[in-house]
């Protein structure tokens, strides 16, 4: 999970240090990817039963904010278009 949370930053920041917009917009994919992942991964913990549906619920919070910021990848991929 940490490798997925970290990696949206990242390819954020290597998409942006790139020569070209199309480049930025390859690497807004895969950070909006790796916000997928995390997405999944703690679905995943829940239903291996890793944690209860009562910690599931309480990372609520947590799972708004990576669709949060999924929308907004969506958002600035398109205006790399």
């Amino acid at each position: 999970m940490r490798k997925a949370a970290y990696s949206v930053p990242m390819n954020l920041m290597e998409g942006a240090h790139r020569l070209s917009s199309k480049e930025y917009r390859q690497f807004t994919g895969i950070a909006r990817g790796s916000a997928g992942e995390m997405k999944y991964q703690l679905l995943l913990v829940r239903d291996l039963n890793t944690i209860s549906d009562n910690e599931y619920n309480e990372y609520s919070d947590l799972r708004s904010k990576y669709e949060r910021v999924s929308q907004m990848l969506t958002r600035l991929a398109k205006s790399l278009e």
